[in-house]
């Protein structure tokens, strides 16, 4: 059996006793969450939330890309987001790399160019923080108004730090 195959089971299970099928659209607690996709961090366990209450934007370090924006852009101007967290974490796998080594790695295993994509790794996890707040502030098609946040998860032991 696949990994694919256990998630349709799980998800029949699930299913047959989801309740929550009448819940709006827009997120009950209006806010948006940028944060990494790392299977160590559970965002609705970390931050307490249900189904409904937000929405979740995750990819390869919780990063402010072009992609994220656009998500962001959305949850705000057309489902009523008016805050935003942004959450990277400890021992994160854009780290390890730079962008040079990660195109090198896929024009030896696969042939390609792949110069023209930035991966956005890392080598400081708060000044990556840092940099994906001021991203988002300073973006024209987000209003200046909203709150943004920033937090480093510690995938040790469960806990947020702020990022000043």
């Amino acid at each position: 059996m696949s990994v694919t195959d256990e998630f349709l089971e799980a998800n029949a299970t699930y299913a047959n006793r989801f309740t929550k099928g009448g819940l709006p659209m827009p997120p009950a607690r209006k806010t948006a969450v940028l944060v990494c996709m790392d299977a160590r961090i559970d965002p609705a366990r970390a931050l307490g939330l249900e189904e409904g209450d937000a929405h979740v934007i995750r990819n390869a370090g919780g990063r402010a890309s072009d992609d994220a924006i656009r998500s962001l852009i959305i949850s705000n101007e057309l489902l009523g987001t008016r805050e935003f967290v942004v959450i990277h974490h400890t021992d994160c796998g854009m780290l390890t790399f730079t962008n040079d080594q990660l195109r090198e790695k896929l024009h030896d295993e696969l042939g390609v160019d792949a110069s023209a994509i930035d991966y956005l790794p890392f080598s400081d996890v708060a000044q990556s923080v840092r940099d994906d707040l001021q991203t988002i502030r300073s973006s024209a098609l987000l209003p200046d108004t909203i709150p943004v946040r920033g937090f480093i998860y510690d995938v040790t032991n469960g806990t947020l730090t702020e990022v000043a």
